[in-house]
């Protein structure tokens, strides 16, 4: 890839670390991406790799998908940014309560950073309270109450994981292990002052994690019993597990909701929304404070109308086709890595997954972190050269799309093969 390889060195000159995030880089340097169009990437040299990354999940429909082109298309020639009420606004605003039966009112907001940060603020508005319960490994954006680390075992005070961010507000940020409620019940047992409890219903930022029976079940029956709003952070899992994404997958009703990725389909836009009364205490009429001059820009909020209707649309063949895309995926995946005695953990889900290369089952951060990474980058690295593109790091998710087709599957088992191999020696 000589025309990325020089891009590369172009941008370290101008662009710290030569990306504008982290997550994109990737030794001894990334691709650069000249153009998409439904399942497939093609980079400044022309080569063609099939998208199993989507945006991190927020392509459900796929690249460029002509629904969405042809709302923006249009909205393009109304204009692009008014910081003013839409009637766009409120249609979008009644499709996502209309898939979200927790959520009663909405704000639009740009990212799924800011909606969690917004999500937090508003639960301890309502609470009077100051700390937060973060599950250890669930990644909610990269702002000073969230972007703490902990190790396993029982709950502690949130260290900051980054240079710059503050520890005195860190330390107001509890860590509990996921899919361990008595976890979360002990730590709020011995501390009165909890505003809040944030949790991805699916850990989709350590690889994939599925939470165990009854495990989302017991963290709302905590959560009310102690009167502590829950927030479903469904940046990720919104619209893409279903079209009321894991909370209506799980049968579980948050206070809060954040939604982003495949709210927008590629477009940046985001969401946070629930119960009225705690709603309501956003400015201006109420005192929790948040504003943006992008919130509701026209352009993302007609992809994002777009990409809900063409969801509820096709709901019903949509997520039962991706649903045996990865079922039979995966079933295949398995095969290979048992008939080559590579120790092996699948974990799936809807329209996505993750391999780990460890003997025991991945349930938390820690058996997540225990996985073998450099056997992942070296897949990583040789499904690349075949053509397929996926997250480079072990702690990111597998997305399918809408897009993708059975002959985009055979092609990456294809793939898959000789990269398991190579992974084996």
């Amino acid at each position: 890839m000589p025309s990325s390889r020089k891009l590369f060195a172009d941008s370290k000159k101008i662009i710290p670390s030569g990306v504008n995030s982290p997550v994109r880089y990737f030794e001894p340097y990334p691709f650069f991406t000249k153009k998409s169009k439904g399942s497939h990437i093609w980079d400044e040299d022309g080569n063609q790799y099939v998208d199993f990354c989507n945006g991190y999940g927020a392509l459900l429909l796929g690249h460029r998908r002509k629904e969405i082109i042809q709302a923006v298309t249009k909205q393009l020639t109304q204009g692009t940014l008014y910081c003013t009420p839409t009637q766009l606004e409120i249609e979008l605003s009644k499709l996502i309560i209309g898939n979200f039966p927790s959520i009663d009112k909405v704000r639009l907001v740009n990212t799924g950073g800011e909606a969690t940060m917004t999500a937090i603020r508003l639960a301890r508005g309502y609470t009077k309270k100051k700390k937060i319960i973060k599950f250890e490994g669930c990644y909610h954006g990269a702002h000073d109450t969230v972007l703490v680390k902990a190790g396993s075992g029982s709950a502690h005070n949130g260290i900051s994981v980054s240079d710059g961010g503050l520890d005195e507000v860190s330390k107001n940020t509890l860590v509990v292990q996921y899919n361990n409620s008595e976890d979360l019940e002990k730590t709020i047992r011995q501390d009165k002052n909890i505003a809040g409890v944030i949790v991805e219903p699916i850990l989709a930022n350590m690889g994939l994690i599925l939470p165990e029976n009854n495990f989302l079940a017991n963290i709302r029956k905590i959560t009310r019993e102690n009167n502590i709003p829950l927030i479903f952070d469904e940046v990720v899992t919104g619209f893409r597990v279903s079209p009321g994404g894991a909370q209506k997958h799980f049968g579980i009703k948050p206070d809060i909701t954040t939604l982003g990725k495949a709210l927008g389909n590629g477009f940046t836009i985001a969401a946070v929304g629930g119960r009225k009364e705690i709603m309501d205490l956003l400015s201006p009429e109420g005192k929790v404070y948040q504003a943006s001059t992008f919130a509701g820009n026209p352009i993302s909020v007609s992809a994002a109308i777009a990409s809900l209707k063409t969801i509820n649309k096709n709901k019903n063949n949509l997520y039962s086709k991706l649903e045996k895309y990865t079922l039979r995926f995966t079933r295949a995946l398995d095969d290979m890595a048992t008939d080559l005695k590579i120790p092996h953990q699948i974990n799936s889900t809807a329209s996505m997954f993750q391999i780990f290369f460890t003997s025991k089952p991945v349930v938390n951060y820690q058996t997540s972190k225990n996985a073998d990474a450099k056997k992942f980058q070296k897949m990583f690295k040789i499904l690349l050269k075949k053509g397929i593109f996926i997250a480079p790091s072990q702690f990111e998710v597998i997305f399918f799309s809408d897009a993708h087709t059975q002959k985009d599957l055979n092609k990456t088992l294809d793939a898959y093969q000789i990269a398991l191999k190579s992974v084996k020696q």
